[in-house]
């Protein structure tokens, strides 16, 4: 994108609100209006089973606009939620539909955008339909830290990652007790690290060796971590 573009983007989110954590930006079911975008903060989207069960489907970082297609919806399918405090951005789907219309490069960076999501998404239903306990937990993180470190959050193999093991459970399909034991097992082999709020990778190719971990599908270069 030229200057320009980035400025009627950045102008375009103006419209900001802080909110705490497990506050809900939209609900299953609403009518969708604004595009919300997280300028500070991590948020989730999620399904609620029948059982009252959680299925964590997407984690949204800085940067990321919550599901850029639900403003052509007539009904979200899904409920997005802060996990921390957050500073979030809502763009009207008039003034969205405006700058797609207005700018053909950001109509590029929007589609752009929305295939990695849908790229993460399917890495996702890889590791719930395939891979061990132990291969969900390093691969999430791999990915996790590769998408803080593209945005300039983390360094030398260190993220912030406020994440519960509650919240880790949800996104990966196993109990708190099971994502407990792996993380342990993790740190035990001294490959990783998740306490207090904050990931340190300690054998980075060993982790992504655990994982099974092609970024290829963050079409980003992965440089200096596989």
């Amino acid at each position: 994108m030229d200057d320009t573009e980035k400025a009627l983007l950045a102008g375009a989110c103006r419209n900001l609100r802080e909110l705490p954590a497990g506050a809900h930006l939209i609900r299953e079911g609403d009518e969708p209006d604004p595009v919300f975008v997280i300028l500070e903060g991590w948020a989730c989207g999620y399904k609620i089973l029948p059982d009252g069960g959680r299925q964590i489907i997407s984690f949204m970082l800085p940067g990321d606009f919550c599901d850029i297609h639900i403003a052509i919806l007539q009904a979200i399918d899904h409920s997005i939620m802060t996990l921390t405090k957050a500073t979030v951005a809502s763009l009207p789907r008039a003034e969205m539909e405006a700058l797609i219309q207005a700018r053909p490069m950001l109509t590029q960076a929007f589609w752009w955008s929305q295939l990695v999501d849908q790229s993460i998404s399917r890495s996702w239903i890889v590791s719930m339909g395939r891979r061990k306990s132990v291969e969900r937990v390093a691969h999430l993180m791999c990915e996790l830290y590769i998408r803080m470190r593209n945005i300039g959050l983390a360094s030398d193999h260190e993220c912030r990652m406020p994440l519960t093991q509650l919240v880790l459970a949800d996104a990966l399909g196993l109990t708190p007790v099971h994502v407990n034991r792996v993380l342990r097992s993790l740190k035990a082999a001294k490959v990783m690290e998740l306490s207090h709020g904050s990931l340190q990778i300690l054998e980075p190719e060993k982790l992504a060796q655990i994982a099974g971990f092609d970024g290829n599908y963050l079409h980003e270069r992965v440089h200096g971590f596989v």
